[in-house]
């Protein structure tokens, strides 16, 4: 019998079956493997320092962003005293799943099936992938970290199958030398409708590969075909295809992460993807660290409230950047025009230095009260048509 069986292996699920392991309980992770989620890759350097990530994972560190409208308008954004890191999916996973089996973790490799309650305690129902075999493993708490459409979300949480989500595809590809279009220490974001009519695509470089890629959450969307448009944008359409991934991302937390039993949700499966940018991969990390947190205190006192504790611990944090961003993608995405507005906003030096400083360091910046009061007045001006785009 296991104190807790996680369901999920990317970084959120592996991230909790460390902290688990490492606390000295008997723990299982559960993953399918062999899925790559697609994900430009972009980790910021307070995940690096909170998760001691080694070099040996970064495969790129990029020191600007580009920022480009509907009207082909760039606008460059210097990362100040520092960098982004970048990471490719298919072998930081893994890493972090055998640094979770390191710290004492069992590693099951499998498909996810149910929970079997016919007993005192529940049974994670799983199909072994090498036998083919249904199995039950009894435990007394289970993480679902299984991702967007969550099936532990679905079955044993209350709302668990609510998310919102937009639809991500990329393709990732062997990257070129620097043109005078791509730079490989440069991440693009592109808003523009013809790519996406309510999100944004993006061309991330990987080192020796990148990520280009598109999310919507409209249906009929040719994602294929307007990552296509985009590469060719981008002066890569005839850049080798290593291969190609799609999967949902949540952008709303769930109201609700646990049954007031014995499961608890984190990660996609609680819909903790960053609204407006869809960054995932540190807030999914951190959703780990809570849903473990939440579950040794519960095997320690025994108390299936304290299974709160990890929504609660990370709204704590991360509430108000949510909210911020939540009503920028909801003022900004909704047109062309809007979304010129907003690039047209990002040549403000305030803009940029709060918005990277916020980014880099996972909250927002209160030590510049007059810059806040600008960014507020040239946002109202945009928005409400006072100045045209080109402005700032």
């Amino acid at each position: 019998m296991f104190d807790v069986v996680v369901v999920g292996g990317g970084p959120c699920g592996a991230t909790a079956a460390q902290d688990l392991a490492r606390s000295g309980h008997k723990v299982a992770m559960l993953d399918r493997d062999g899925r790559i989620k697609p994900c430009g890759g972009a980790i910021p350097p307070r995940l690096i320092r909170d998760f001691d990530i080694p070099d040996s994972q970064i495969v790129a560190r990029v020191g600007t962003a580009r920022m480009i409208s509907p009207s082909g308008r760039a606008v460059d954004i210097a990362i100040e005293n520092g960098f982004v890191g970048m990471v490719d999916r298919e072998h930081f996973d893994e890493f972090l799943r055998r640094r979770a089996t390191e710290a004492g973790a069992t590693r099951l490799t499998g498909t996810y099936v149910g929970v079997n309650r016919d007993g005192v305690r529940p049974k994670v129902v799983y199909r072994d992938k090498a036998s083919g075999e249904t199995v039950e493993i009894e435990t007394r708490l289970i993480i679902g970290a299984d991702g967007a459409r969550s099936n532990v979300a679905r079955t044993e949480v209350p709302g668990g199958s609510t998310i919102p989500y937009v639809i991500a595809y990329h393709e990732i590809i062997k990257a070129p030398p620097a043109t005078e279009i791509y730079d490989p220490a440069r991440c693009d974001v592109v808003y523009d409708g013809r790519i996406s009519p309510d999100f944004y695509g993006w061309v991330f470089p990987h080192g020796e590969t990148a990520s280009v890629g598109m999310g919507t959450g409209i249906d009929g969307v040719d994602l294929k075909r307007a990552t296509a448009a985009l590469r060719a944008a981008s002066g890569l359409a005839e850049c080798e295809t290593i291969r190609r991934e799609g999967a949902p991302i949540p952008l709303k937390p769930l109201d609700r992460w646990d049954n007031g039993r014995d499961v608890v949700l984190a990660g996609d499966a609680a819909g903790v993807v960053a609204p407006s940018s869809g960054e995932g991969i540190y807030y999914a990390m951190v959703g780990g660290q809570v849903a473990a947190s939440a579950c040794s205190a519960m095997l320690s006192t025994g108390r299936a409230s304290d299974l709160k504790l990890a929504r609660r611990l990370f709204m704590r944090d991360h509430k108000t950047v949510f909210r911020v961003l939540a009503s920028m993608q909801n003022a900004y995405y909704r047109s062309d025009d809007r979304r010129e507005r907003f690039v047209s906003l990002c040549h403000d030096l305030d803009v940029q230095r709060l918005t990277f400083e916020a980014y880099m360091n996972k909250a927002l910046v209160r030590a510049r009260p007059m810059a806040h009061l600008r960014i507020g007045l040239k946002n109202l001006a945009h928005l409400t048509g006072l100045v045209h785009a080109e402005y700032t």
